[in-house]
């Protein structure tokens, strides 16, 4: 099942330069859990075949060395960690879905001001593409 809204395309940037269009905030900005999620681009690492961008999420707070939620729905990342105002580099964004939810981590802007995000189960596969901001509605830091 397919993130409804989330581009095709892989985003690749490189921690503050501009790359085609695209640039990294500051904030959070040295992000390993960025780096962690990076490593499965293209994969499913969770072996589930549905529903499971949150259980990548945990794995990847987990294998960076912070706590998630433990829970396999995505809203339960919007009463995680501490919230904050806008996208930050290595930040949570929490999104609505038809059907549901999505949640991922904030790699960069694009120029349009849209954050870019690495997540899992996005076209059943993990990948790191812009989201409309209008789609999210929480962006949390990840607890330690």
């Amino acid at each position: 099942m397919q993130a409804h809204g989330l581009a095709d395309t892989n985003a690749s940037i490189a921690t503050g330069s501009a790359s085609g269009g695209m640039t990294t905030s500051g904030g959070f900005g040295s992000s390993n859990v960025v780096a962690e999620a990076r490593r499965y681009l293209g994969g499913n690492p969770t072996s589930r075949g549905r529903l499971w961008c949150a259980r990548f999420m945990n794995m990847v707070l987990e294998r960076s060395g912070h706590h998630g939620t433990g829970s396999d729905l995505a809203r339960s990342f919007a009463s995680y960690g501490q919230r904050v105002s806008g996208p930050q580099v290595g930040a949570i964004a929490v999104m609505g879905r038809r059907g549901g939810g999505h949640v991922g981590v904030v790699s960069g802007i694009d120029a349009n001001g849209n954050p870019i995000v690495v997540s899992g189960n996005n076209g059943n596969r993990v990948r790191e593409a812009p989201v409309s901001r209008g789609r999210i509605y929480a962006y949390v830091l990840p607890a330690n």
